[in-house]
Parts: C-alpha cells; sequence; structure tokens
C-alpha cells in the first residue's frame, strides 16, 4: 500500500471513529461513502456541526461553513481533511 493511501484509510477510520461517537448507534459498516453522512446516520444539524467541532480538535482541521457540502460525504469529507493536512 503506498504512503498516500495507508494515509486515507488512516484518515477514513478516524472520520468514522468521530462518526461513532456522534451517531453511537447507527452501523458505520453499512455508510456508503458517497451518500449524505447526515442522510445515512439521521443526524441533525448540531450533531453535523459537533462532528465538524470534532474534525477541528482531532485533525486541527477548522472547516468554515461554505464548506459543508465537501464534507457531507464519507468520500468528500476524506478527500476534503487530505487536502488541508496537505497544506498545512
Amino acid at each position: 500500500m503506498t504512503p498516500e493511501k495507508t494515509k486515507e484509510v488512516e484518515l477514513q477510520a478516524t472520520v468514522l471513529r468521530l462518526l461513532g461517537d456522534i451517531a453511537p448507534e447507527a452501523d458505520l459498516t453499512s455508510l456508503n461513502p458517497v451518500l449524505s453522512i447526515r442522510d445515512q446516520l439521521d443526524i441533525d444539524s448540531m450533531d453535523f456541526l459537533n462532528f465538524v467541532i470534532a474534525l477541528d480538535k482531532e485533525l486541527h482541521i477548522a472547516v468554515p461553513e461554505t464548506d459543508y457540502t465537501k464534507i457531507a460525504t464519507l468520500d468528500g469529507c476524506v478527500a476534503y481533511c487530505l487536502q488541508r493536512l496537505e497544506h498545512v
């Protein structure tokens, strides 16, 4: 596995863990990576905001409100975080 792919897999695991903290009853193994996280986990805007805050605390990635659509899916969130971490 390439270092880039390893980082992506690790980041996805971190994102899933943070989502699990927000929605502990959710089956994250069945999460479709291209569909809306909020819709699939049935989380409200406050839960999503808590997820955004958790990303900032865990990964030191501040996500402006204008970028919320970029992290709306698992794949989008991982790609967004990878891009932001590259520019740190």
